[in-house]
This record gives structure tokens, sequence and C-alpha cells, in this order.
């Protein structure tokens, strides 16, 4: 007799996982070396993580690097080449300040085109009038020390805010990446190693156009069914932290607009697909 907690695996066909190879880099002829190369895979697939293997769904700049779809982090990253390189990348794109980083919901750690931004921020984000509703008190401290100062080293943000407990001090800081409001500027590591942090708005300022929450969900699916050519059940949850309800109406409104077919519960495909 089955498990209760079996369930359905939804196999890609042939040429999903060759399309997905090709949009997402998964092989050698198009893999990742210089940030300029990252700058463009981000623009190209609208977002994407930064140190996932094979084992988490969605395209991953670390896969990327490695330029195979089967690439899996080793126990001991520090070691290994292509982790190291895919860091080292990582630093060099956020101080360059081209696409959007951060630890974005559930604590994913993202890059997003900065095409993507207003529809992550509908979803996401928090405006300022409702900063003191929505936010903790510490991440307000942090928040008010850094917009006095807008870039600041994490020892400096953490005495200014006058949080002296490090741990209050980083979830108020994942909280801010996780609202949209702050971002890191710069990695460095001497005379020793700390992040630099500003105001996101600085960087990617707020569009003046109104998008509403259904077209935000809307263009996020279309965004990942653009490089995934095809999504199984729970699929874009996982990969951006939507809840199911809310990925499953943006995949509902492409199948509207007759951009995409629903081929099982939870099932979408693009209706066109170019042969890579």
């Amino acid at each position: 007799m089955a498990s209760r907690t079996t369930r359905t695996v939804h196999e890609l066909p042939p040429d999903i996982d060759d399309y997905r190879d090709l949009r997402w880099r998964r092989e050698g002829a198009r893999q990742i070396d210089s940030a300029y190369d990252v700058e463009r895979f981000v623009e190209e697939v609208g977002f994407t993580a930064c140190l996932t293997d094979s084992r988490r769904p969605g395209p991953s700049l670390y896969i990327a690097v490695c330029g195979r779809r089967d690439a899996v982090l080793p126990r001991n990253v520090q070691k290994d080449p292509e982790a190291s390189q895919t860091w080292l990348l990582k630093d060099e794109v956020i101080r360059r300040g081209k696409v959007y980083y951060a630890k974005l919901s559930r604590g994913r750690v993202m890059f997003v085109a900065p095409r993507m931004v207003p529809y992550f921020r509908v979803i996401w984000g928090v405006r300022k009038v409702d900063e003191k509703r929505r936010l903790s008190k510490p991440a307000q401290a942090v928040l008010k020390a850094l917009r006095r100062e807008w870039e600041m080293a994490t020892s400096d943000l953490r005495d200014d805010s006058g949080i002296t407990d490090r741990q209050t001090f980083m979830k108020a800081i994942d909280e801010l990446q996780a609202a949209m409001i702050v971002v890191p500027a710069e990695v460095l590591y001497l005379p020793k190693f700390t992040y630099l942090w500003t105001v996101a708005e600085g960087r990617f300022p707020a569009e003046r156009k109104t998008i509403d929450r259904d077209t935000a969900l809307r263009e996020i699916a279309r965004c990942f069914l653009d490089g995934a050519g095809m999504t199984v059940r729970g699929e874009l949850a996982k990969v951006t932290g939507l809840s199911r309800h809310e990925a499953g109406r943006g995949n509902r409104a492409l199948v509207a607009e007759g951009y995409a077919e629903m081929l099982a519960p939870g099932v979408y495909r693009r209706t066109r697909i170019a042969r890579p």
C-alpha cells in the first residue's frame, strides 16, 4: 500500500529540459564567468537564486557558473572552486549595482532584474506610509539610522541604531531586505569582512505608475514561464516564495490571455516555445 505522504512526481518532457538548459545556462557552451555575464543572465531570466543547486527548482547562478544541470554543492563549499567563483561574482555584481540583490521572501537570496523589481515590490514591498505599522521596532531603528547616512557598514549601522544584540540586529536587516527597503551595496574583506548597506530606492527608484497585485502576480508567473517553458505543481511558489494560491492566480491569468495552457491542475506550459 502506498504511503499517504507519497506525492506525484511530474517528469519534465525532454524538450522542456533542453529548453531550460539553454535559458538557465545549464550547458558548458553558455556558462557564466564574468560579472557582465551575470547581469545579462539576470536580465534574461528576470530573477534567479544565487547559490542553490539542482536539488532546488528554478534558475541559479551557481548552476550557470558550473554549466551543467546536475550541479550539486559539496558540503565544504569553501574549498569548491565553482562555489567560490559564484561567491566572488556575486560580490562584484553587488558592487556594480546594476541588478537587484537581497535576501527576499522566506530568506531566499535572489538577483532580480530591474524590469521585475516593481512587480516584486507590489507583492513583498512595504511602503513608507506603512513602515511604522508593518515593521518591527528594531527594523525601524536600523532604517532610521541608515536613512541619516544612506550607506553604512554593518558595525556602524548596529552602533547607530542602538541595537546591541547581534541576533536582533541581523533579524532586523533580514526583515528590511525582505520588505525590499534595504540592500547590500558592497562587500568588504579588509580590514575585516563586512557588508555596506544602503536604501534600495536609491539604486532602484520606485515606479510612479500604479501596479495592482493581479498584474504583479501575472508578470512574475510570465517571467518564470518564459525561462522554464513549463511549470509543475508548486514550482513557481517554491522558486519565488509566493503562496500556491497566488502562484496559481498568476498562471491562470496567463491561460486566460492565451499565453499558456493548463495541462493538469497546477501544470502549465507556454503555448509557443522556440526550440533551443
